[in-house]
C-alpha cells in the first residue's frame, strides 16, 4: 500500500479534501443562495491565521485551533454581511472582493501575523483521517441544511428575492446566515491548510484563490453538492495531471474550462436531482423485473 499512500499521493488527497470543504461553503453562498461572493480567500486566510496563532502562541489543542479559526471566519462573514448584503450581483462581488483585498493588505502590514514573511513553523497536525472525517461531516450538514426550512428559504432567495420577501422570508437574515455558514467552512479549510503546510503567508490568499474556488463550484454545477465535490476534485487534480505540459499548463486548464462551459453551461451536474434520478432508476428496474 506504500505505493498508493506515499507522501505525494497523500498530499494530493488532503488538498482535495480541504478544497471540497471550502468549495461546499461557497456553493451554499453562491450556488444555493445566489449571492456572488469573491471574498472566500479572505475567510480562508482568517481561519488559517487564527488557528495558526492559537497553536503557536497559546499552545492550545488542534481541535480548539480548528474551531476557533472556523468561528472567527464565520464572525467576519456576519460582520461583512450587514453592510454588504443589501447589494446584489456584480455590486456584491465587488464589495466582497474589496473585503478580501483589505484583509490581505492588513495581513501584510501587521506584525503579529508575520507581515509579508508569514508564519512558521505551524505544528503539523492535519492528516488524511481528520480531513476526510470533516469532509463527511460538512457534506452531511450541507444535505441537512438544503433539505430543511432554512435551505428552502435560501433557494427561494436565489430564485426571486423580491418574491421571497413578499412571502414573508426575511431575506437579509437568511443571506447573512448563508454567509456565516459558508465563511465557517472556508475558515475550517484554512485552518486545516495552515496545519498541513506548516507555513502561511498573505500571497497564499490572494484574489486568484477566490477565483479558483469559485471555478470549482461553477464547474461542478451551481447548487449541486455532488457537482461541487467533483469540481473541487477535478480542479485540484488538474495541475498535477497536466505536469507533462508544464509550460502550457494554464493554457490547457483554461481551454478545459471553456470547453466545459460550451457543452455543459450549467456545470457537470448542474440541474441534476439525484433523489429523483435514483427513484426513477428504481422504478425502471422494478418494471423491467415485472416484465
Amino acid at each position: 500500500m506504500d505505493f498508493i499512500f506515499n507522501d505525494y499521493n497523500l498530499r494530493i488527497l488532503i488538498s482535495v479534501g480541504i478544497y471540497i470543504i471550502m468549495a461546499l461553503g461557497l456553493n451554499l453562498i453562491t450556488g444555493v443562495t445566489g449571492q456572488l461572493s469573491l471574498g472566500h480567500a479572505a475567510f480562508m486566510s482568517i481561519g488559517a491565521y487564527t488557528s495558526a496563532l492559537i497553536s503557536m502562541k497559546l499552545g492550545l489543542p488542534f481541535g480548539v485551533a480548528l474551531l476557533a479559526g472556523a468561528l472567527m471566519a464565520s464572525f467576519f462573514g456576519v460582520l461583512v454581511g450587514f453592510p454588504t448584503l443589501r447589494l446584489t450581483g456584480d455590486y456584491l462581488a465587488i464589495a466582497t472582493l474589496g473585503f478580501a483585498e483589505i484583509v490581505r493588505v492588513l495581513l501584510v502590514n501587521m506584525q503579529f501575523t508575520g507581515g509579508a514573511l508569514g508564519l512558521s513553523p505551524i505544528p503539523n497536525k492535519t492528516n488524511l483521517y481528520i480531513v476526510y472525517l470533516l469532509v463527511f461531516v460538512v457534506i452531511f450538514a450541507m444535505y441537512r441544511i438544503e433539505n430543511s426550512r432554512v435551505g428552502r428559504a435560501f433557494l427561494a432567495i436565489r430564485e426571486d428575492e423580491i418574491a421571497a420577501e413578499a412571502m414573508g422570508i426575511q431575506t437579509t437574515k437568511y443571506k447573512i446566515l448563508a454567509f456565516a455558514m459558508g465563511a465557517f467552512c472556508a475558515g475550517l479549510g484554512g485552518a486545516l491548510y495552515a496545519h498541513y503546510i506548516t507555513y502561511i503567508n498573505p500571497i497564499d490568499f490572494g484574489f486568484m484563490k477566490s477565483i479558483e474556488i469559485l471555478n470549482m463550484v461553477v464547474l461542478g454545477g451551481m447548487g449541486s453538492i455532488p457537482g461541487t465535490i467533483i469540481g473541487a476534485s477535478l480542479l485540484t487534480l488538474a495541475p498535477e495531471t497536466l505536469r507533462f505540459v508544464d509550460e502550457y499548463r494554464m493554457l490547457f486548464y483554461g481551454a478545459m474550462l471553456i470547453a466545459l462551459m460550451i457543452f455543459r453551461p450549467n456545470g457537470l451536474l448542474g440541474g441534476v436531482n439525484f433523489r429523483n434520478l435514483v427513484f426513477k432508476t428504481f422504478k425502471l428496474n422494478r418494471s423491467s423485473q415485472g416484465k
